[in-house]
């Protein structure tokens, strides 16, 4: 993504965002009065508004500094979503367990980051192409591999081994890692008077997927 700058939106202004994912859904109401339901998208994008987290003025000039060096719409970024952000659930510890990235076959070494949400009925696996590269554990059948075994791409989410995984091998990860968003406006409409009286800053976010 050259139109991607790898810097983080401030955390102190990610803090108390609202959003989450959204998907398109397709619906033909037959005459029979049954729907007939699809989906243009294989995956979902997500959606932020980040402006409870500027509460100072100080977080106000900070906001418009990082809107100003990303020109804009122009540049996409790292986001951290506070509801969504490691490997495991919510209150647990990252382990090397965590997710199932795939399955040796004694040839491959390139294997994508993914996270799975799954319940008895179905299950959607959503590529992760942001991780945060110290958090990143990687294990082979159980048993975790030193960090000079294999280069993870953090732009992309990849876990590339120095040495293929052997046939039948499963390899695992655990990881924290962010979303790549840009602004979703082109101007911030921002008033002293307005932040003053307590009034929500708006701060439109949205996901950019550079995977189909």
């Amino acid at each position: 993504m050259s139109d991607f700058h790898n810097v983080r939106f401030p955390l102190s202004l990610a803090f108390g965002a609202s959003g989450g994912p959204s998907r398109r859904t397709d619906i033909t109401q037959l005459a029979s009065g049954a729907e007939h339901r699809n989906t243009p998208h294989a995956q979902s994008r997500r959606h932020y508004n980040a402006g409870a987290g500027v509460t100072r003025f100080e977080e106000l000039q900070e906001l418009i500094s990082f809107f100003e060096a990303r020109f804009g719409q122009l540049y996409s970024f790292r986001f951290r979503d506070p509801l969504d952000f490691q490997s495991c659930k919510a209150g647990e510890e990252i382990t090397k367990a965590d997710q199932i990235i795939g399955e040796g076959d004694g040839i491959k070494t390139d294997f994508e980051l993914i996270k799975r949400y799954a319940d008895a009925a179905g299950h959607y696996d959503r590529r992760i192409t942001k991780p945060v590269a110290e958090s990143v554990k990687v294990a082979i059948d159980g048993a975790e591999i030193g960090a000079s075994e294999f280069t993870l791409d953090d732009i992309k989410g990849r876990v590339i081994f120095n040495t293929a995984p052997p046939l039948g091998s499963v390899i695992s990860c655990g990881f924290e890692f962010d979303v790549a968003v840009r602004f979703d406006t082109d101007r911030l409409d921002l008033t002293l008077e307005a932040f003053g009286a307590g009034q929500a800053v708006n701060i439109p976010l949205i996901e950019v997927l550079d995977h189909a």
